[in-house]
């Protein structure tokens, strides 16, 4: 799913019965520390201070048992990408589930998100600096919380580590997809100016942005350092409309493609079902009341400029005239650190984060009838006693009796969505060594508040009075050719401007230390213990009116809850043998609520000779239910389903035609649940580190993450099946229970597991060229062999198809993703070119169907579309360069999408129009970008 605009048992173990335990075992743990004759044997080897992401236990060399990807400062900046999010939605795993930044319409607009394997957003735990952040204020699908991304500084930012094998008893076990890890800077001196210009091949988009990063004290001279940098940035938007050259990115008309009115999913207007559909136009329709079927109201030529004009009688418009392709954002991001030695073996330091982002999304008028849902139940103003009605007398009512109307309100605008975003991060802690300890410990709050302002939605309440009541105290409203004289006062009276707030916050005491015990034949053994307690909260105000269903088209979200969660861990690494090397860990959560769980973590490495490793990793994962899903609140949103009713097996029923077969819009309206059980997974990685040349390296690593008693709303599909929806009334010859589903009702439920598995790839060649340099290539390749979801006795298999679209933007599951790089170093100069490869995927819900029966969309000879129901592959080539003009200045420069290659046809997802978001730099084009970096000595 989704977007809102047309929302166990406790599980006990023997450790359940204090947390104290635990907490105090880890205290007289490091209460030995001083103890000389806590081990009998020689003082281990001191460990080398390497810390790799998903260990808390120093080491010698960078590859551990866990397929860890490192990411460097210089490997982003060759691509071009301006703030993190932008560059981590890059990553070759990430999957479906991803939330760009370019999705204004969905329920967590105005956030960023990655979802690691397609396990969506939730399920994936991004640290900075290796401790948590406050969540987005937003819940994406108005369910799973997540971290946004882009209240991150991408100037001191100094790598990224993405643990790949899912689950940490490090971090969190609910870290089930896996773990990014954000590192910045830990200490600077000196000044940084930096600054940066962006524009399209299209003259649009421009983005400007400015950094200052400065920083004074020397640590080991002076015992203290503190900088600062801050980023300011200004992205203008870009309406779908202004690509009219780019194919169909431009236009929601597929027409000229093939396509049928009815079956472009963003031209609206058409009158369909032999008059007993569609109709939303700029002039609006009505229903006779002799016939019962829509007739288009006079004056479409004056009011849409779309040509060939629907031959159905309607009145068509293209909704990329209203919709924004990339949203206008503002923004400010500020992160501090100060660290103060207090001796040789201790220091204390304070980390500040502050991030104001303002998102200003544009998208299409609101129809004046339609269903959607709030926690009463679902809305039908399409027909029944709730129908949005003309009056008798009404100047567009010829009747004399009231008719049910049509119309999509094109004189009030279009809808704008407006995120404002407040973002702050406290941490101070104190870290250093006490005899043969190492030790950190600190505490953080985080926070954010959100407002989100909407404009141009209509109050249904509002609009029954203006069109259905001739003595209604605002006015009568006149709709289509004769908006003109309609006064302000009406406009204020039925599109009020309605808000919700969203805070949450994370306030975290941690507290682990390190040692190394003894000295194996193959290097030290190294503990670590750690414990840790948080408390998040979350809650979403609902927009206004929404909680009584009096706001057309626009669902519910709203939720309220507290989690206090005690954690506690430890995690050895055993270097048995030079060549073995054997980890395991297990961490111990318990939730106020009542769940908890103990989850293991196991790896060994194997080094038979100097140049091949082989690895391998075992682990259990265990996320809680949040506030969202089982608290207070509810959800009501809209998605794409099929109608196996009105299209079985991919054939039309008796009365319908062939635009009954492809997804149709629904309202999907769905209540917490407070009895669910916590979601648990299981995951595997085995691989190989080849490392021939000194100058090659290669890392092959297949896995498999097994997520069960998934929460998730009950299946759609078994809904409809059940007969669990709301019908409108366009019966097909008069069958009841044939009408277009307008509504399904359904709760959270723990109804499903997912199995994914795959096999990522990562070679690395550097190439010495003597006297011309030196080249760097580097290959990133993620293949998704399998992506199953079993509810019931049901299997679907997602892998290379369009599915799963019960998730945020329906961007499928393509099997492949491989990012190439090319980095030659040659004096002053950088030059760096970067293949991105997306490979294709059947338009299919999922495999097993055929695409002549099951394809999820058709063109209007009924052939499968797009292609022979295919979404075709897409490949970009971008290019960047880095000149150190003199002392202390650097010019770069990055073109993004070199050949200006064109999105391919998505007419199923409704993340873009009639494009994939993972295909986002296709949509806008050819995109330059230029900057300057000083440093002040």
């Amino acid at each position: 799913m989704k977007y809102p605009t047309l929302p166990r048992a406790s599980r006990r173990t023997s450790l359940a019965t204090s947390i104290t335990h635990i907490l105090a075992g880890s205290a007289l743990l490091l209460a030995a520390a001083g103890s000389t004759t806590a081990f009998a044997q020689d003082p281990a080897t001191n460990l080398d201070r390497i810390t790799v992401t998903g260990s808390n236990i120093p080491r010698t060399n960078t590859e551990t048992p866990s397929p860890v990807q490192v990411v460097t400062r210089q490997e982003i900046d060759r691509t071009g990408k301006t703030t993190v999010a932008e560059y981590l939605q890059t990553l070759t795993s990430d999957g479906s589930g991803s939330i760009p930044k370019t999705f204004g319409n969905g329920f967590a607009g105005g956030g960023a998100g990655i979802s690691l394997r397609g396990l969506g957003a939730g399920s994936t735990l991004v640290l900075l600096n290796g401790r948590r952040m406050a969540t987005y204020g937003l819940a994406d699908d108005g369910q799973k919380v997540f971290t946004d991304l882009s209240t991150i500084p991408l100037d001191a930012v100094e790598r990224v580590e993405v643990l790949k094998d899912g689950a940490s008893a490090t971090y969190g076990s609910d870290a089930i997809a896996g773990v990014v890890n954000i590192i910045l800077r830990s200490d600077f001196e000196g000044v940084i100016l930096r600054g940066s210009y962006g524009l399209s091949g299209d003259s649009d988009g421009d983005a400007r942005k400015a950094t200052l990063t400065a920083g004074t004290g020397n640590l080991s001279e002076d015992g203290w350092n503190a900088f600062a940098s801050i980023d300011v940035g200004k992205s203008d938007g870009i309406r779908v409309s202004d690509r009219r050259n780019r194919d169909w990115i431009g236009t929601g008309d597929l027409r000229r493609w093939g396509y049928s009115a009815g079956g472009s999913q963003f031209l609206g207007g058409a009158i369909t079902g032999n008059g007993s559909g569609g109709g939303n136009s700029p002039t609006g329709s009505i229903f006779n009341p002799t016939t019962g079927l829509l007739e288009s109201l006079p004056g479409c030529s004056g009011l849409s400029s779309v040509a060939p004009q629907d031959p159905g009688g309607g009145c068509l418009w293209d909704m990329a005239d209203y919709r924004d392709l990339s949203p206008e954002e503002k923004y400010v991001n500020v992160f501090g650190r100060a660290t103060f030695a207090f001796n040789d073996s201790a220091e204390a330091y304070v980390e500040m984060g502050y991030s104001k982002k303002e998102t200003t999304f544009n998208n299409t008028p609101s129809n004046v009838s339609g269903a959607w849902g709030y926690p009463g139940g679902p809305v039908n103003a399409n027909s029944g006693p709730g129908a949005t009605v003309l009056a008798v007398g009404h100047p567009d009512n010829p009747y004399g009796e009231p008719v049910r109307v049509r119309y999509n309100a094109f004189d009030v605008g279009p809808r704008v969505t407006n995120n404002d975003n407040e973002f702050i991060r406290f941490l101070a802690g104190v870290k250093g060594t006490w005899g043969e300890w190492s030790y950190d410990t600190g505490y953080l709050h985080s926070s954010t508040n959100l407002v989100n302002k909407r404009d141009g939605f209509l109050r249904y309440s509002a609009v029954q009075c203006v069109l259905g009541n001739l003595a209604c105290p605002a006015g009568v409203w006149n709709i289509g050719a004769g908006s003109e004289g309609n006064p302000q006062s009406l406009y204020d009276y039925i599109s009020p401007t309605i808000q919700a707030t969203a805070k949450s916050s994370l306030d975290m005491f941690d507290f682990k230390v390190n040692r190394s015990l003894m000295d194996l034949a193959g290097g030290p053994l190294g503990l670590a213990l750690g414990t840790e307690w948080r408390r998040t909260t979350n809650s979403l105000s609902p927009q206004t009116y929404t909680d009584t269903g009096d706001i057309i088209g626009l669902g519910f979200s709203s939720y309220d809850g507290t989690q206090n969660v005690y954690a506690a861990y430890a995690e050895l690494a055993a270097p048995v043998l030079e060549s073995l090397e054997l980890t395991a860990a297990a961490r111990y959560d318990k939730y106020e609520s009542g769940d908890d769980s103990v989850t293991p973590k196991v790896g060994f490495k194997w080094t038979p000779i100097d140049w091949i490793a082989v690895r391998g990793t075992y682990a259990e994962g265990f996320r809680a239910p949040n506030p969202a899903e089982n608290g207070d609140g509810g959800l009501a949103a809209f998605s794409n389903a099929l109608d196996p009713v009105r299209c079985p097996g991919g054939t039309p029923a008796p009365g319908g035609t062939q635009d009954d077969c492809g997804q149709q819009p629904v309202a999907i309206i769905t209540r917490p649940n407070p009895l669910l059980e916590a979601e648990e997974s299981k995951s595997y990685s085995l691989g190989i580190v080849l490392q021939p040349t000194r100058t090659t390296s290669i890392t092959v690593d297949a896995w498999r993450i097994k997520r069960s008693n998934e929460i998730a709303q009950g299946s759609t599909a078994d809904a409809i099946a059940s007969g669990n929806v709301l019908r409108d009334t366009d019966l097909l010859n008069g069958v009841p229970g044939t009408g277009s589903i307008l509504a399904i009702n359904t709760n959270y439920v723990n109804a499903s597991a997912s199995k994914v598995e795959g096999i990522d790839t990562d070679i690395r060649q550097d190439i010495p060229l003597g006297t011309a340099g030196d080249l760097r290539l580097d290959l990133q390749w993620s293949h998704t062999s399998k992506f199953e979801r079993t509810e019931g006795d049901t299997t679907h298999e997602y892998a290379g198809t369009h599915g799963n679209c019960d998730v945020t933007n329906c961007i499928g599951t393509p099997k492949d993703r491989i990012n190439f790089g090319a980095t030659w170093n040659y004096h002053d100069w950088s030059v760096s070119g970067i293949v991105n490869y997306i490979s294709s995927m059947d338009n299919l819900a999922e495999t097993g169907g055929t695409k002549e029966d099951d394809c999820l969309n058709f063109r209007a000879d009924g052939s499968p579309a797009p292609g022979n129901c295919e979404v075709a592959s897409f490949t970009t080539f971008d290019l960047s360069a880095n000149w150190k003009a003199m002392d202390g200045l650097e010019i770069f420069g990055s073109v993004a999408n070199v050949f200006d290659r064109t999105a391919p046809l998505d007419p199923a997802t409704y993340g873009g129009i009639n494009y994939n978001p993972l295909h986002f730099s296709g949509a806008i084009g050819r995109y330059f970008t230029v900057g300057a970096k000083y440093t002040f000595n």
